[in-house]
């Protein structure tokens, strides 16, 4: 039986107080399997991001229990919460992060230098293995903003596996690109997914979120579904653009 890697149990992160009180998430309980490909829905304002940092152990929840991998992360201190993101969690965020007069290579060593457990050699052989794995091993040299979008957030995918997380977090990861690069970085995604990573991201996109096992819709920091998808039937339904013949 598959193992649950993510177990959140009647979660609430709240933020200010009286008049200025927000409840961005409202006793939230879900459960992600090992291997499992989840994307998180709902409209602006519903908790998504919230959520997702939740998961990410870049913020603590207000009230409820968050199980990663078996251990419970709601009472560890910054420095334990910074070595769990640092070993299970590979990030990749919609404006990509990476330093734009700095080569590909290095944005992707970048985490690797915090841990001082290689030389500088093994890790650049690292970063290459990471840019291989994305299709950009042709591209290391390069400096960020001399790639184009979707190079860039192939880039910011490579840094997120330099580690070797077990799990991805994904913050519209398409959302700044146009639709043949979304649906090649989604296709870098599915491949991962299917090499064993747990992945879970935020999307606006139906068709985005179609090449995912689950869609989890939230409103006003509630969870409103939790739908299964035709992932396993290879439908993904990709709008038409203008021009395109039916």
């Amino acid at each position: 039986m598959t193992k649950t890697t993510i177990e959140i149990d009647n979660i609430t992160k709240t933020y200010g107080a009286g008049a200025t009180l927000v409840r961005a998430l409202r006793d939230i309980s879900l459960k992600v399997r090992e291997g499992e490909f989840v994307a998180i829905m709902g409209p602006s304002g519903s908790g998504k991001s919230t959520l997702l940092h939740l998961l990410g152990a870049l913020d603590q929840p207000t009230g409820g229990r968050y199980i990663l991998d078996g251990i419970t992360v709601n009472d560890m201190d910054d420095n334990s919460l910074a070595e769990i993101r640092n070993e299970k969690i590979g990030f990749v965020f919609q404006q990509f992060n990476l330093l734009p007069r700095t080569t590909a290579l290095d944005n992707i060593i970048l985490p690797l230098t915090y841990r001082r457990d290689g030389t500088k050699g093994s890790l650049k052989a690292k970063a290459e293995q990471a840019l291989s794995a994305v299709g950009l091993e042709d591209r290391g040299h390069h400096k960020s903003n001399e790639l184009s979008g979707g190079q860039q957030q192939r880039v910011a995918i490579a840094r997120a596996l330099i580690n070797d997380p077990s799990i991805i977090l994904a913050d519209e990861p398409t959302g700044n690109l146009d639709t043949k690069s979304g649906d090649e970085i989604m296709a870098i995604f599915d491949g991962l997914n299917r090499e064993g990573k747990t992945i879970v991201l935020i999307t606006h996109e139906r068709y985005i979120a179609e090449h995912t096992h689950r869609i989890i819709h939230l409103k006003d920091g509630e969870i409103e579904s939790d739908e299964e998808t035709q992932n396993g039937s290879g439908i993904k339904s990709r709008p038409k653009q203008t021009g395109e013949l039916e």
